[in-house]
């Protein structure tokens, strides 16, 4: 009888445990965070996913376009969009502002025809605000770039419209195509510019 309720204890602290465990698990959990999205253009989406995806507090970013009036855009046909990337955040990690500025230093925005090697329209820099706060710190940013530079910075403050989704093969295609991806941002030099302008 004795062993009876001692397993019956065990098994109710066991649940009880379990159960705890659950509840914290939901709490930290991405669906009950202060999740937000920014969009950015910054050149090729492939390296903007990669650099964004190491900041801490930003989740699975997604390659796409924005900013044209093509319904249904594709990588071979997106005529007037941007190659941009959806970076969903947890506001309570990174905030808005730190993920802009961010962006920025990762980015060439004295250059208004293009990004690095990838030249015209479609390579173009652009931060793509959802609300008015986005707008504010957005401009706040680029103001502070400016001035750290001595230069005027050409990246834009758009208002977002619709987000498309590009193919799936361009989703995280630095971890699918790694030699590649690596292969294409070196003799693109992305980094080798990056670091002339913003400095190591």
């Amino acid at each position: 009888m004795n062993l009876h309720k001692l397993q019956a204890g065990l098994i109710a602290a066991l649940l009880t445990i379990s159960g705890a465990a659950i509840a914290a698990e939901k709490q930290t959990s991405p669906e009950s965070t202060s999740l937000e999205t920014g969009v950015f253009a910054g050149g090729c989406f492939w390296c903007v996913e990669s650099d964004l995806e190491k900041l801490e507090g930003v989740g699975d970013v997604v390659s796409g376009y924005t900013g044209g009036t093509l319904q249904n855009p594709t990588y071979h046909n997106h005529e007037g969009h941007l190659e941009v990337v959806q970076a969903p955040y947890d506001s309570s990690v990174i905030s808005y502002r730190e993920l802009v500025d961010y962006f920025l230093r990762h980015i060439d925005p004295l250059d208004d025809g293009g990004q690095f090697c990838d030249r015209g329209h479609a390579y173009t820099t652009a931060i793509f605000y959802a609300n008015d706060d986005q707008r504010k710190d957005a401009e706040a940013a680029i103001a502070a770039a400016q001035k750290e530079l001595g230069k005027d910075i050409v990246t834009p403050v758009r208002s977002l419209d619709k987000f498309w989704i590009a193919e799936d093969y361009h989703q995280d295609y630095y971890k699918k195509n790694p030699l590649r991806y690596k292969f294409y941002r070196t003799s693109c030099g992305r980094d080798r510019r990056v670091n002339k302008v913003w400095g190591k």
